[in-house]
C-alpha cells in the first residue's frame, strides 16, 4: 500500500530560498567590529550584513517553535546563541535550507506486476488479487485476465474477454478500509467507523510504537500501521498460530512488513491451543524468523509502547502487562462487544493506575446518494381566481351582461397566457444530489474503553508471578 512506501525529497518554498550559513570572514564580535578602524569601510559593512543575515537565519530555523527546536538541544534563542560562538558553530549546518525538502509519497497511479489491486464488482461485493502475468479472475462478471490489469490506472473500469464484454469491473487502489471491505474474513474485524475512532482516540501518529493484542483477519493492523507510518512500529499479538502465519504473509504480500512484527503469543498469559500434547516446543520451531512464541505479557521490555489496543474476550487479564509495556501517559483501548467485559475491563484499568476512562458506541448511517430531477419554483405572475362574481348592483342586465363576456373574454385570455408561461417553467427541471437514509442500520458492534496510563511504573507481572 501507498503510506508503507519510502518517502522522497520534493522542493519547498523552503528549499528554493536559497537561505544558508554565510562564512564571517571577520574575527571579532560585533562591538570589536565597530570599534575597528583598520579594516576597509566595505568590508565592514559586507561583515555587519553577513552577521545580521546568520542571525536571522538562525532564527528561522532553530529559535522557538521551529521545527528544529525539538530536536536541537541547547542555546536556540539568538541571544544565547551570540553569546556562545562554539555553540554557533556546532548548530551552523542546521542552518541550511536544503537539508529541509518536503517529504512526499512516491506517485504510484499505474498497475504493475504484483500490485494488490481491489476489485470492485458491485456496491456490496469486493475482492482481491495481486497482478500478475497469465493469471485470470474468475467472478460472475466473466473472466477478466491480469495481462489487461497491468500497466492500465487505478479506477479504470475493464471489461471481460468473454459474455462479449458484458461484464466489467473496476479497479481500485487498495487503501485499508478497501481491503478490511475485500479480505478474507478469519475473525470477526474492526469495521472502518470503529478503526477510524479507535486511531483518532489513541492519537496516533507517525514514528510511535503501538502494540495490539488480537490481529484476527489484519484489518485494524493496516489502520494502525498507515497512522503511524513511515517509520513506526506496530507489534501485534495472535494467539492461533496458522491466523498468526496467515497475517504475516499478508503483511509481506501487501508491503507493510516493515512496519509490524508478528508475535504468535497469547498476552493474557494462558497456554495456547497448540500446547495441547506437548507439540508447542516443536511447532515453535517450524515457524519463519518473523514469528516469535511465548505466552503472557508483550515481551517488549518495560514503557516501551506509546498506545495499546485489546481485541481479547478477557481483556482484564492483559491489564497487568499493558500497565508494564506502556509509557507514562500512553493511551489504552479496550474492544469488547458485551457490557460486563467492559465493566470488568474497567474495575482493572482503576487498580492499575489508569485514568480518565471512557467508554463509547459507535453506530453507522449509511445514506443512498443520487441526482434527482425536481421541478423548479416557478417565478412568473399566477394566474388570476375565475370564480369572483363580476355581478354590479343597480347595473342593468345588458349593460352587466355585455361586462361579463368582456371580462370573462379578458379573463380568457390572461388565463391562456399564464398556462402558457406556466407551462414553460414545468419544462425546466433541475437535477439536484439528495440523500436519504437506508431503512436498516448496521446494528451494535462493540463497546470501546479508552483510558490513559498515569506516570507510575509497574512491576513485570511474570516475575511478580514467578
Amino acid at each position: 500500500m501507498d503510506f508503507a512506501k519510502d518517502l522522497i525529497d520534493h522542493e519547498n518554498v523552503a528549499t528554493e530560498s536559497g537561505i544558508t550559513f554565510l562564512n564571517d570572514t571577520s574575527n571579532g564580535s560585533l562591538t570589536d567590529l565597530k570599534s575597528s578602524k583598520e579594516e576597509d569601510m566595505e568590508v565592514h559593512v559586507n561583515n555587519l550584513l553577513i552577521q545580521a543575515a546568520n542571525k536571522a537565519a538562525s532564527d528561522m530555523f532553530l529559535s522557538t517553535g521551529s521545527k528544529l527546536y525539538s530536536t536541537v538541544k541547547g542555546p536556540t534563542t539568538s541571544s544565547k546563541l551570540e553569546k556562545d560562538s562554539s555553540q554557533i558553530n556546532d548548530y551552523n549546518h542546521l542552518v541550511d535550507c536544503k537539508i529541509y525538502p518536503s517529504k512526499l509519497l512516491p506517485p504510484s497511479s499505474t498497475i504493475e506486476a504484483t500490485s494488490l489491486v481491489v476489485v470492485f464488482e458491485s456496491f456490496d461485493s469486493l475482492d482481491f488479487v495481486y497482478a500478475k502475468s497469465g493469471d485470470i479472475f474468475y467472478n460472475r462478471n466473466g473472466h477478466f485476465h491480469h495481462d489487461d490489469f497491468i500497466g492500465k490506472p487505478y479506477g479504470c473500469k475493464i471489461r471481460s474477454r468473454n459474455n462479449k464484454g458484458l461484464g466489467f469491473v473496476f479497479l481500485l487502489k487498495p487503501t485499508p478500509e478497501l481491503w478490511a471491505r475485500s479480505l478474507n474474513h478469519r475473525t470477526q474485524i474492526v469495521h472502518e467507523l470503529d478503526s477510524a475512532t479507535i486511531c483518532f482516540n489513541l492519537n496516533l501518529r507517525p514514528n510511535m510504537v503501538v502494540c495490539e493484542s488480537g490481529t484476527g483477519s489484519g484489518a485494524m493492523s493496516h489502520c494502525i500501521m498507515r497512522a503511524i507510518s513511515p517509520h513506526g512500529t506496530l507489534h501485534t499479538y495472535e494467539f492461533n498460530e496458522m491466523r498468526a502465519k496467515t497475517a504475516a504473509e499478508e503483511f509481506k504480500m501487501n508491503g507493510v512488513d516493515h512496519l509490524v512484527n508478528v508475535h504468535w503469543r497469547d498476552v493474557c498469559g494462558k497456554p495456547s491451543k497448540s500446547d495441547v500434547g506437548g507439540e508447542s516446543e516443536k511447532s515453535a520451531k517450524t515457524l519463519t524468523n518473523d514469528l516469535t512464541f511465548g505466552s503472557g505479557g508483550f515481551n517488549i521490555g518495560q514503557s516501551k509502547a506509546h498506545a495499546i489496543f485489546l481485541d481479547l474476550p478477557e481483556p482484564w487479564l492483559a491489564i497487568p502487562h499493558a500497565a508494564y509495556t506502556m509509557k507514562p501517559n500512553g493511551t489504552i483501548c479496550s474492544y469488547s462487544p458485551c457490557m460486563e467485559q467492559t465493566q470488568k475491563t474497567c474495575q482493572k484499568m482503576k487498580e492499575y493506575g489508569f485514568h480518565s476512562l471512557k467508554t463509547i458506541e459507535v453506530r453507522l448511517q449509511e445514506h443512498y446518494v443520487d441526482e434527482v430531477r425536481m421541478d423548479c419554483v416557478p417565478t412568473s405572475k399566477l394566474p388570476r381566481d375565475m370564480n369572483i362574481s363580476s355581478y354590479v348592483p343597480g347595473a342593468p342586465n345588458s349593460s352587466s351582461s355585455t361586462l361579463e363576456n368582456d371580462q370573462s373574454g379578458h379573463k380568457k385570455s390572461a388565463l391562456s397566457a399564464d398556462k402558457n408561461s406556466l407551462q414553460v417553467e414545468k419544462v425546466a427541471k433541475k437535477r439536484k444530489l439528495c440523500a436519504r437514509p437506508f431503512s436498516m442500520m448496521r446494528g451494535h458492534s462493540a463497546f470501546l474503553t479508552f483510558a490513559s496510563a498515569g506516570n507510575k511504573t509497574y512491576p513485570d507481572p511474570n516475575n511478580s508471578e514467578a
